[in-house]
């Protein structure tokens, strides 16, 4: 399996960047996945560049409802004529973030939630053999804090993110869970995929939303370095982050959690 980045906040392989997710996945059976689709159409360029045909991607998943995931969603279904959508039902409900401006629109483009491409999912789907999306994730531990600044489907209600949704792929004897921007928080989506595995992912790849987390910097340093501990307690599990768990606080994970941490930026691919 290769799994490559296609889009990141980050890029060190002199491809565009921009504030979104999307990674190739191909599976050694020659299946192709492509998880989320970042916030426009740069997705398919970057691709184009690293040798991914787009055209023959065989099945998408769009992990939740802001932009930043599935703002391309629109090209995708243009470039690709056959692949199966996997969405969650409540992908295209409002979604809002707080800006000091007032309150913006971060949600999906709506006109698409009647193409026939789309496959709505609720809580656990099996998509086949070996490839499992859910969204039933309880919640035994913290969110990410910044999750405050983040409202909807009401504008005044904060976000619950119900339509966030998760994948497992299990080739193997690797046991790999994908999350895009983790808002209801890794150590609960973790936790979630080790019942439905029967033991923790041997990898994962994840955005941890540790961005805008604290108001007060050493509130959020202790609060990053809790959770590293957390996760460091997953001794046989591989951590690759990105996008919107940020640079900054990515180090203060790496000073925690040494080679078992690394981040993934655009153009990189790891290698399972």
């Amino acid at each position: 399996m290769i799994i490559t980045s296609v889009i990141d906040n980050e890029s060190r392989c002199n491809l565009a960047a921009e504030h979104g997710l999307c990674l190739h996945i191909a599976l050694n059976n020659g299946t192709n996945i492509l998880f989320d689709t970042g916030k426009s159409e740069l997705f398919a360029s970057n691709a184009a560049i690293l040798g991914l045909d787009i055209a023959d991607v065989d099945i998408a998943v769009i992990s939740h409802g802001h932009y930043d995931h599935g703002g391309g969603l629109k090209t995708f279904l243009q470039q690709n004529s056959k692949a199966p959508v996997y969405i969650h039902s409540k992908a295209f409900e409002p979604h809002y973030s707080l800006k000091d401006e007032g309150l913006k629109y971060i949600g999906l483009d709506t006109t698409l939630q009647d193409n026939p491409r789309l496959k709505f999912c609720n809580k656990t789907t099996n998509i086949n053999l070996g490839l499992v999306i859910f969204s039933d994730v309880e919640n035994n531990h913290q969110q990410p804090l910044g999750n405050r600044l983040l409202f909807g489907p009401g504008q005044d209600e904060n976000d619950v993110f119900a339509d966030e949704q998760n994948l497992i792929i299990t080739e193997g004897s690797n046991h790999i869970l994908i999350a895009g921007c983790a808002h209801r928080g890794i150590l609960n989506i973790l936790e979630s995929a080790t019942k439905i595995i029967g033991i923790p992912p041997t990898h994962v790849f994840a955005g941890m939303h540790l961005i805008k987390s604290c108001l007060d910097p050493e509130e959020e340093r202790l609060s990053i370095c809790s959770l590293a501990e957390q996760l460091i307690a997953y001794k046989e599990t591989m951590f690759y982050t990105m996008h919107c768990t940020g640079t900054e606080q990515f180090c203060i994970l790496k000073e925690k959690m040494h080679s078992q941490i690394e981040y993934l930026s655009s153009g990189k691919n790891i290698e399972l």
